[in-house]
Formats: C-alpha cells, sequence, structure tokens
C-alpha cells in the first residue's frame, strides 16, 4: 500500500540511489579512468565535429564536464550515471503514455537491473551510454509527436535523434524502426507530414557540421566501423556463424531479465493484437532495431558486438509488461522486488570483486604515476608548456588528462598542419625502440612505452 501512494518516490529513490552507487565505487575502486573515457577525453583536447571512430558528441559531453571539475575521475562517471538517470527517466516518462497504472510505469524502469548494459558496463561513458539518454527521449517524444502533432515534440524528436546519430551511427537503426512504423500506417498519419519534415529538417541541420566533416576526412569513421565488424575479412560462414553467435549472447544478456519478468506471472500466455497501436509502436522500436541489426549480420557477415545493443533493450519491460499485463500477479509483486534487489545489489558486488581481485585492468593503469615522472623529466631539460602530445588514445590520451598543461592530442603527426618548433612542446609516445633511434630531442622510457621531448631549453 504505501508503495502504491509513493510510485513516483520510490522511482526518484531508485534512480538516485543508482546514479550514487555507480558513481561512488568506481570512483573508489579504480585507479584510473577507463579505455573509452580517456579516448573520449583525448578527443576532447582537440575538438572536431568528428574523430577518427566516432561522431562528436561523446567528445563534447566529456569535455563540458572537464571544463567544469577538472581532472577529477569521479565527475565522468557522474556524467555517465547522469545519461543513465535521464534514460530511465524517459522510459518512465513513455511508460506513463502507455499504462494507466503507473506501477507497471515503475517496474518498465525497475526491471532494467536485470540488463547488465544499465548498471555493471556504466561506469566508462563512452559512444554506447551516450546514446542511452537520446535513444529514449527520440523514442518519448515520437510518440508524443504522433498523438498530439504539436511543432515543439517534432523539434525536439529532431534534435534529440541528430544527438544520438552524432553520438554513435547505429543510432540509425532506431530511426529506420521510427520510418517503417510511419509507412505502415501512414493513411493515419498524412496530416502530420508538414511537422515531420519540420523534425527532419532539424535532423538534417545539425548533421551539416559532421557530413562535411565526413567529407574532408575520406569517411574515416565509416571505415572504422566497417573494420570493427569484421567486413575486411570476409568468410562465407560468417553469414552463419556471426549471427548465431550474436543471437546466443543476447538471450545470455538477457536472462535475468527474463527471471525478473517470469516472477510476476501467474501463467506464461501472450494474448494481444499486434494491430493495436500501443502494441505495434513498442515491436516496432524494440524488435525493428534488434532484427535489422541481425539481418545485416545475415546478410554481410558482420560481427555485431555485445556491447553495441547498450540501447536497444531500454523499452523492453515496457513491451513485455504490456503484452504479459493480463497475466500479472499483483500478489507475485514481493518476488519481483525481492529479484530486483538482489541484481541490483549483485552488479556492484560483482564489480567491487573485480577491482579487489583483478589488478591487471585498465583501471589499474597508473596514469597519473607516469604523467607525474614524465613532467618531470620534462621539467629537467626544457622551460616552456606540454602543449602537443602524439600518439595512441591511451598511452598519449592518458598524458594529455593528466598532464597539468592539458596539451591537445594527436593521433598522429600527420594530424598537425604546421610544423613542429621546440616552442610548441612536444611529447611523441610509441614504440621506444623506433623512438630512441630518431627522437630529435629528449629520450625517456616507461615501460612498456617511449617519450621523444621536443621543446625550449
Amino acid at each position: 500500500m504505501i508503495l502504491k501512494k509513493n510510485i513516483t518516490k520510490v522511482l526518484y529513490l531508485f534512480i538516485f540511489s543508482n546514479l550514487f552507487l555507480w558513481t561512488l565505487i568506481p570512483s573508489i575502486t579504480n585507479l584510473n579512468l577507463p579505455l573509452d573515457t580517456i579516448e573520449a577525453l583525448a578527443w576532447g583536447s582537440n575538438l572536431d565535429w568528428g574523430f577518427n571512430k566516432h561522431p562528436p558528441v561523446s567528445a563534447f559531453s566529456v569535455e563540458i564536464f572537464y571544463s567544469i571539475f577538472g581532472k577529477n575521475d569521479w565527475s565522468f562517471y557522474l556524467l555517465s550515471q547522469i545519461f543513465v538517470a535521464i534514460a530511465f527517466f524517459a522510459v518512465w516518462k513513455f511508460s506513463n503514455e502507455i499504462f494507466e497504472n503507473k506501477l507497471y510505469s515503475l517496474l518498465s524502469v525497475l526491471i532494467l537491473s536485470g540488463i547488465y548494459f544499465y548498471n555493471f558496463t556504466t561506469p566508462e561513458f563512452n559512444v554506447n551510454v551516450c546514446q542511452l539518454p537520446f535513444w529514449a527521449l527520440s523514442v518519448y517524444f515520437f510518440w508524443k509527436s504522433l498523438n498530439l502533432n504539436k511543432k515543439i515534440d517534432w523539434i525536439l524528436l529532431g534534435f534529440f535523434s541528430a544527438l544520438g546519430f552524432l553520438s554513435k551511427y547505429l543510432f540509425i537503426y532506431l530511426i529506420a524502426s521510427f520510418f517503417i512504423f510511419f509507412i505502415f500506417n501512414f493513411k493515419k498519419f498524412k496530416k502530420l507530414i508538414p511537422n515531420c519534415l519540420l523534425s527532419l529538417l532539424i535532423f538534417s541541420i545539425l548533421l551539416i557540421p559532421h557530413l562535411i566533416w565526413l567529407f574532408e576526412n575520406n569517411f574515416v569513421t565509416i571505415f572504422y566501423g566497417l573494420n570493427r565488424s569484421g567486413l575486411s575479412d570476409f568468410h562465407i560462414a560468417n553469414h552463419f556463424i556471426n549471427p548465431i553467435i550474436f543471437l546466443i549472447k543476447q538471450i545470455l544478456t538477457l536472462i535475468p531479465f527474463f527471471i525478473m519478468c517470469f516472477v510476476i506471472l501467474k501463467k506464461l500466455k501472450f494474448k494481444f493484437k499486434i494491430n493495436e497501436k500501443k502494441i505495434f509502436f513498442l515491436i516496432s522500436i524494440n524488435l525493428i532495431p534488434f532484427l535489422l541489426i541481425l539481418l545485416t549480420s545475415i546478410i554481410t557477415g558482420a560481427k555485431i558486438r555485445t556491447m553495441w545493443m547498450t540501447p536497444f533493450y531500454l523499452f523492453l519491460g515496457t513491451l513485455f509488461l504490456e503484452i504479459l499485463r493480463k497475466n500479472i500477479e499483483i500478489k507475485n509483486m514481493k518476488k519481483f522486488y525481492y529479484s530486483f534487489l538482489f541484481f541490483f545489489i549483485l552488479s556492484p558486488s560483482l564489480y567491487l570483486g573485480a577491482s579487489a581481485f583483478d589488478q591487471t585492468k585498465r583501471t589499474d593503469y597508473p596514469g597519473k604515476e607516469i604523467s607525474r615522472l614524465v613532467q618531470n623529466k620534462w621539467n629537467e631539460n626544457f622551460v616552456n608548456d606540454i602543449k602537443i602530445v602524439v600518439g595512441d588514445e591511451w598511452s598519449a590520451g592518458n598524458l594529455s588528462y593528466h598532464l597539468g598543461s592539458r596539451p591537445i592530442w594527436f593521433n598522429d603527426l600527420k594530424d598537425i598542419v604546421n610544423d613542429i618548433s621546440e616552442d610548441q612542446g612536444v611529447i611523441y609516445v610509441g614504440n621506444p625502440e623506433i623512438l630512441k633511434k630518431i627522437c630529435p630531442g629528449v629520450f625517456g622510457e616507461i615501460k612498456p612505452a617511449g617519450y621523444c621531448m621536443i621543446g625550449m631549453r
């Protein structure tokens, strides 16, 4: 009875508890920021409309937080959890549009604790986490736009969809599901076309700077994505093996979610009308993106990495609760809360355990100490500041983040337009055997990397 009267308060308690827990734990256990966060910070030190691996929104996000909080690791864990919290709240708002009973809306959010994409992996802010709020908000405003046809909703749909696409190109699968749903209901939605075109215009305008950058950089991010999916290694067996592996991994990932679903059912019986608007919409936003990415793997033989599916399941709880609503047994609700608490506690416990017993992770890298040693070596030989670091995103990116001068990161010498001069203060990071032979300045080595320093004496 207390829960029924305070459903919204319970939601806020869950969201803020989740945010606090997953900000605190990695802040305490991790010696260094994770790889993808360091990578985003490296890009953020030298902001552009795109980077060699991804579009720019993740880099813009971390750079905003860096400008506010500086070199405080906890702030980037907080950033990640803010993105998760916004996604959860958007799922709640959307579910309120679907269900008359807010209890089901609450369950739609709590049940996401059974999917490790929304807890265990979230401390590492990356393009997958970056998509979460934009994915959820796009679905919410697409639904509102279809029902109310207000210009502001269509504008916000275009805005959030653009930010989602500029987080990671896989966002196109959600946009495709919107398009398919619209086409299947075209007769009903004819009157919406003017505002729909307005949304498309907003989306297109926001993409222009990145598209220009893509043309100027020979579509480097596109080719990176293709290489990551294994398309460069063509083999006919990949068209069968990779989709099967993908499906198996998704089933295993969703086992805790299914357990949380089943404990509240009096019987497992699916009974729904697919042509009902709510059902068809939920199926569209949940299954169409999944089927499209599976079809991509079947047709191209692409290897779909598990973490790429991070935003795809945000509304899976809403779908299952809607199609199984008549079979939910309120008497079993206590079992649901027990299972929820089990997974809510299990995930951070596993994270703590992994941090305690495995000391070989990237998050145990002594990036701050290495940067201090490099800075001392620099101070012994040069009088100017370090302004540029050149090398891979991890070794050079850690220097860019930890050094007091916050040098700009470049991946390669060819990325630097102007010729290097001593007054710029440059550090090359790379293979020590090679750098030692060609270094025109002061050479140093902190295994496994070598450092070639060029500065003003």
